[in-house]
């Protein structure tokens, strides 16, 4: 199961998918016998540290994107007893920080009432964003907040 981006398998390089310039993604994923849905975000990067000869040593290095399948019980119960073969894996957001997933994977499951319908997977929301995480995220979409509400 791999995962898609406007309906062709993901491919890291320049532009949109340079890998310097994305934090994470939001997705959905479908289970594609029953349609039921699931919602949810992921991180292309996770940091790490490391201590060597006594020092904390920081890196980046690349999480388990490729195989993820979300974190959600049922659904990955369903994919055991169905396949994956059954499911499809969909990225509707590419998202330049962490909190930029955080809100659109919130904005996303709102918009749906993904937690009231059965269709479904999704069983909570759980979501802490602040405007001055989301300050790059504004400007990108050119949304104008008076001066006075700005921190």
């Amino acid at each position: 199961m791999e995962w898609y981006y406007q309906g062709k398998p993901i491919e890291f390089g320049e532009g949109e998918l340079d890998p310097k310039k994305i934090y994470g993604f939001v997705y959905v994923i479908r289970n594609l016998l029953n349609g039921r849905k699931y919602i949810g975000k992921k991180f292309f990067w996770s940091k790490r540290t490391m201590v060597r000869k006594g020092k904390k040593l920081k890196s980046t290095i690349e999480s388990d994107w490729r195989k993820y399948c979300g974190s959600n019980g049922p659904l990955l119960e369903d994919i055991k007893e169905f396949g994956a073969e059954n499911f499809e894996k969909e990225i509707i957001h590419l998202c330049a920080s962490k909190s930029e997933c955080a809100y659109l994977e919130a904005k996303e499951q709102f918009a749906l009432d993904a937690i009231l319908d059965a269709n479904f997977y999704n069983d909570w929301i759980a979501v802490k964003v602040t405007r001055r995480h989301l300050m790059k995220f504004i400007q990108k979409k050119n949304v104008q907040i008076p001066e006075n509400v700005v921190e």
